[in-house]
């Protein structure tokens, strides 16, 4: 009987994984006809439209090209992430078309890291010379729109909306007194006082070293937004930290009166403001054009632009984005095999001028990373290597950049953080006192079951931890040293672990220009003296289906908890990265999160 109920059980297992497969072919082959037919349509933009920009959905680097990994199967919702590179190339093209006449920028909930935005607003910045206008509108402006908003000419906030300028905060989750409680001891060899990734597994509070580097960080990001919101509304820094230091933006009418906006208006009243602008009379109705159809248009029509789709010459643009291991690039993960041989790949194209590495990654193994830093040595020595920094590009992330010829960053990017540490959990006291689970032990040597989480680390292989550490920090700072022209001394003085802006990064020579995506690939283009090129974007992408399959529980599972998870999947991701790590750790000390 039992063998009769296994074989059914096995049966309508494999009945339902086969009905899984066919819905998911099937709708495979639908979304291919549909994709097939909208790409051979290029939008047809009528006289006097207006580009409107909304950015529902996050913005990444390089979002994945698996249709149903962003879809939300309780609303049947595409929450599929924009791709910075089609942003800002959209947006080129709508500054050389004569038929739009201007954007509409209407945004709230703005889901970018704070270098993807300088770098979109940035690229309004250049539109508004064509002589166009933008115009913004919102329900509520958090500080993040805001400051991407400020670029526009007039700025509208809805009369019921909200409006949030209170400065920039950095706030730091302590687990010790919880570790402590489970008599957990967190176990810390590490080079660089400021290397205090570690901190919140030994410590209740930020030490001094941290506070300090975390201070002038949230500092520097809100004086560069203060700056560039001042200059494009034309009030004070010293009014702007007035309005924030006595929270005087409380109703939408407190924000007119503050001049953040030009006025209080329905969405309505603003459609029709657009339609005066660009000469409609009421009864007419306004033409706009989403940002996303501008990427069916030919990029040749970027004005300007060197850019061919059919040039025989390629600028290979590899994105590193995630967490640094070894092995092969899972979800959220950079892998130094995965982007060791991207990097390869483009090296021993032929057709492949230059390369542009752009980084996106708090840091991770120091082993990977050096993996990944040998491979950009390689490449460097056959064609230009351009490093472009997003949103962070720090500890491991710098690693991996130090050896290019030349290195671009945002203002805001996070980078530096040139340090190594390595963290061994004891969980004696747990298993012994909490779990009442005893662990025995039979060596062939003294330390054969060295790095063990069962029993605390001996004085012997401290030494040699820490001897490991010095090694690697030394070994880190001498490749950063050849790298940038500096002398290893120098670099140890910027090092320590501590974490820069991308301006700070530029003074102390760690960086060598602001500039976003765009500028690494023209200094790029440049470098390797070409007439014209095309893009090619590496690593290949996994086939979407076949990652549909391997990744089909862990979507479910998280969307059973649902969307709430946010902040707290985020520590819990954090948390399993470290006590899960294995060998010798070069990370940023902290996630940098703008709201």
């Amino acid at each position: 009987m039992k063998q009769f109920f296994k074989f059914m059980f096995a049966s309508m297992l494999g009945f339902g994984l086969t009905i899984f497969l066919v819905v998911v072919l099937f709708i495979a082959s639908i979304s291919a006809l549909v994709a097939g037919a909208e790409d051979n349509e290029a939008p047809r933009i009528a006289k006097n439209s207006i580009l409107h920009i909304q950015f529902k959905n996050a913005i990444q680097d390089r979002p994945s090209n698996n249709p149903f990994e962003n879809i939300d199967f309780n609303t049947f919702e595409n929450k599929t992430p924009l791709s910075l590179k089609n942003i800002l190339d959209n947006i080129k093209k709508a500054k050389s078309n004569d038929d739009i006449k201007g954007i509409y920028l209407d945004i709230s909930s703005l889901q970018a890291n704070m270098a993807s935005v300088e770098e979109i607003r940035n690229t309004l910045i250049d539109f508004k010379e064509s002589g166009k206008f933008i115009v913004s509108y919102s329900e509520n402006f958090g500080q993040i729109d805001y400051y991407l908003s400020s670029v526009a000419d007039e700025i509208y906030l809805n009369p019921a909306g909200e409006m949030t300028f209170k400065g920039l905060s950095a706030q730091l989750m302590f687990f010790k007194d919880m570790l402590g409680r489970l008599e957990i001891d967190m176990q810390v060899i590490r080079h660089g006082k400021f290397k205090s990734a570690i901190e919140p597994f030994i410590r209740e509070d930020m030490s001094e070293a941290n506070r300090e580097q975390v201070s002038t960080l949230v500092n520097t990001l809100w004086n560069h937004m203060t700056a560039n919101i001042s200059s494009a509304r034309n009030i004070s820094t010293e009014q702007l930290n007035t309005i924030a230091d006595e929270l005087l933006i409380r109703s939408a009418k407190d924000a007119k009166q503050y001049k953040l906006v030009d006025d209080l208006m329905y969405e309505d009243e603003v459609l029709a403001a657009l339609k005066e602008k660009v000469g409609l009379e009421d009864d007419k109705t306004l033409t706009t054009i989403a940002l996303q159809k501008l990427t069916k248009v030919k990029a040749t029509q970027i004005e300007g632009s060197k850019l061919k789709l059919n040039s025989k010459n390629s600028v290979a643009v590899i994105f590193a984005e995630g967490e640094i291991v070894s092995g092969k690039s899972r979800e959220g993960t950079m892998g130094s095999e995965t982007i060791a041989s991207a990097i390869k790949k483009a090296r021993l194209n032929k057709k492949v001028k230059a390369i542009v590495l752009r980084v996106n990654s708090p840091g991770g193994s120091a082993l990977a990373s050096d993996v990944m830093w040998r491979e950009v040595v390689l490449a460097k020595a056959e064609k230009p290597v351009i490093v472009s920094m997003g949103g962070v590009a720090a500890s491991g992330g710098y690693y991996i950049s130090c050896a290019a010829d030349k290195i671009f960053a945002e203002a805001s990017t996070i980078t530096g953080s040139i340090g190594v540490f390595g963290l061994i959990p004891n969980m004696k006291g747990m298993f012994n006192n909490k779990l009442g689970i005893n662990i025995d032990r039979v060596n062939t040597n003294e330390f054969s079951d060295g790095l063990t989480p069962f029993r605390p680390l001996e004085v012997k292989e401290r030494e040699a931890l820490k001897s490991m550490i010095e090694d690697i920090y030394g070994d880190f700072t001498q490749k950063v040293a050849d790298g940038r022209g500096m002398t290893q001394a120098a670099v140890d003085s910027i090092g320590q672990g501590r974490v820069w802006t991308g301006l700070n990064a530029v003074e102390i020579g760690l960086v060598d220009k602001i500039g976003g995506l765009d500028d690494a690939i023209a200094a790029a283009v440049e470098a390797a003296e070409l007439e014209d090129y095309r893009i090619k974007e590496l690593p290949e992408q996994e086939d979407p289906f076949e990652k549909i399959l391997k990744e089909f529980s862990n979507e479910v599972k998280f969307q059973i908890l649902g969307e709430d998870i946010g902040k707290a999947e985020h520590y819990y991701r954090n948390i399993k990265s470290v006590i899960s790590t294995r060998g010798v750790y070069t990370r940023l000390p902290v996630d940098i999160i703008i709201d």
